[in-house]
């Protein structure tokens, strides 16, 4: 009782240590890469708060599975340091009896990626890509400021407006300016107003204008008065909500026979088996060997580690080319790295270890 509570409570307070230091850097990842969407244009400031939690959330489970392995890994590592294991190991306990503590321990955490990986994961990611599509779906009038010049790099127009309507989102004495047949056309307005399309497009339409078309002076130069224009702005494939398969909910993945969709139910479900595999992985890892240096095991399973995610990313790889069979892909990996885990597990439990030579035989003595 003394050792389970011994072991749960460290293990606990180097869970919650670790998942602060990652979590911290999964957030400043994220916000670079959100912050340098922003300073392109392609993500509005307003929106960076909401697409960092559903990214943060989407790649849950693979903080989860890394923090779960670094705190056994740590843990037993620290106390192997401080000859802590080998009093263990005097009272009678074998390293086999470390296991039940640490999978009661780690069974919060599995439980966890099941759901992260298998519904949440999809969820934020389908949440991510409905956000993205509203800001670059909402009127792009709320952009515009009076006064100033807007360009908008989709309809190919640059936008001065003097007076903008909150009310009815409508804008007083509009210009455009755009290139059409390699030709400067140039409106102007009274007023105009965003209408949007049963198909889906998008329109500007502007009321009592003028617009002049051509260059100065030319035989082509047009100018033509109108009392009601509309300028398609964005069409509706564009305004279409983009597919992802990582969006796509895992009770459609299990009854497709896509091979790319087949590849994202493999990677669902080799991040939970992973989890487990690594949690295991990283009990006879954690042996620290005196004449190696203490940061030998740290490396060896830092190896280990990008080995089977490298592994798990080729099988996916060639799981989407049709290369390898679902199951088959879905059995190599894991039961190579179960092989492993007992390999190591073998090792740690022999008393000459699992490599040693075994003792030639004695020469028989002369008469």
């Amino acid at each position: 009782m003394i050792f389970r509570r011994s072991l749960v409570r460290e293990l606990t307070a180097t869970a919650v240590g670790l998942f602060l230091i990652l979590l911290a850097i999964l957030f400043t990842n994220l916000v670079l890469r959100l912050l340098a969407r922003a300073a392109g244009g392609t993500v509005a400031p307003e929106g960076i708060l909401a697409l960092l939690g559903f990214n943060a959330l989407f790649y849950f489970n693979i903080l989860l599975s890394v923090a779960l392995f670094l705190t056994v890994l740590l843990t037993l590592s620290r106390w192997y340091r401080d000859s802590e294991m080998i009093v263990w190991f005097t009272s009678g306990l074998s390293l086999v009896d470390w296991l039940r503590p640490i999978l009661l321990f780690a069974a919060p955490f599995l439980v966890a990626i099941i759901v992260l990986s298998l519904y949440l994961s999809p969820w934020a990611e389908q949440r991510k890509l409905e956000f993205e599509q509203q800001l670059k779906s909402r009127d792009d009038i709320s952009l515009v400021t009076p006064g100033l010049f807007r360009e908008f790099p989709r309809a190919n127009l640059v936008v001065f407006v003097q007076s903008v309507n909150p009310l009815d989102n409508t804008v007083r004495n509009v210009f455009l300016h755009s290139i059409e047949d390699k030709q400067d056309s140039t409106t102007v307005a009274a007023r105009g107003k965003l209408e949007d399309m049963p198909n889906g497009d998008r329109f500007i339409v502007l009321e009592h204008g003028r617009r002049y078309q051509g260059t100065p002076g030319t035989a082509d130069y047009r100018i033509v008065e109108f009392e009601r224009l509309g300028r398609r702005i964005e069409p509706s494939e564009v305004r279409a909500l983009p597919t992802s398969t990582k969006a796509l909910p895992t009770p459609a993945l299990l009854v497709t026979d896509d091979r790319v969709d087949r590849a994202e139910l493999f990677w669902r479900i080799s991040v939970l088996i992973s989890a487990l595999v690594l949690t295991l992985l990283a009990v006879p890892l954690a042996y620290v060997n005196p004449r190696m240096g203490r940061s030998f095991n740290f490396f060896a399973a830092m190896f280990l580690y990008m080995l089977y995610s490298n592994c798990l990313n080729i099988v996916q790889s060639l799981i989407a080319q049709g290369r390898l069979d679902f199951w088959a892909g879905l059995a190599l990996p894991h039961v190579i790295a179960l092989v492993v885990v007992v390999v190591l597990f073998r090792h740690q439990l022999s008393v000459a270890g699992l490599f040693a030579r075994a003792p030639r035989p004695a020469a028989p003595e002369a008469a």
